[in-house]
This record gives C-alpha cells, sequence and structure tokens, in this order.
C-alpha cells in the first residue's frame, strides 16, 4: 500500500515538473542582451564582474580573457568592457 503511494505520489511530481515551461532567461534576443548593457555605466567593471552581472540576468555568458563571450541563439558574442565610454561593454559577433 505504501509503495503505490510513493509510486503515486513520484509519477505526480514527475508529470507537474514536465508540464511547467522551461524557464526562459532574458537572453532570448540581442535586443535584450543590448538593453541590458546600455542601461548604465561602470568604469570600474571588467570581464569577470561582466560576466557575473550577465549570468545573474540570465545570459550564457563566460569570461575569457578581456573579454566575455555569450552564446545566444547559436551565435557567440564577444562583449568586451568599455571602460569610461557609455554603457558596459562593446558587443562584437
Amino acid at each position: 500500500m505504501v509503495w503505490k503511494e510513493i509510486c503515486a505520489i513520484s509519477i505526480t511530481a514527475i508529470v507537474i515538473i514536465l508540464a511547467l515551461p522551461a524557464v526562459s532567461a532574458s537572453s532570448d534576443s540581442l535586443s535584450d542582451l543590448r538593453s541590458l548593457v546600455s542601461s548604465f555605466d561602470d568604469p570600474r567593471m571588467g570581464a569577470e564582474d561582466l560576466a557575473f552581472y550577465l549570468a545573474s540576468h540570465g545570459f550564457d555568458a563566460k569570461p575569457k580573457g578581456g573579454f566575455v563571450q555569450v552564446d545566444l541563439g547559436g551565435h557567440a558574442y564577444r562583449l568586451t568592457p568599455n571602460g569610461s565610454a557609455p554603457g558596459l561593454c562593446n558587443i562584437t559577433a
């Protein structure tokens, strides 16, 4: 009897988890990325800080030396912190 209840609860939990939509991050488009990095300036932000900031906003960001690589929809973008220039970084494909 207990085994049947455990199985029923497990199956119900699996069905609920599979029915929930996948969490979609804000990284769906390049325009979302551009909007995020142009929202404010931080002249002291380096590649590590930028990667952390982007990852905390749902982007697949990895620091690679002096720049950050962001994968968006099968395309890799290179984001280079821009110091005192407007925005947080420059984006190149």
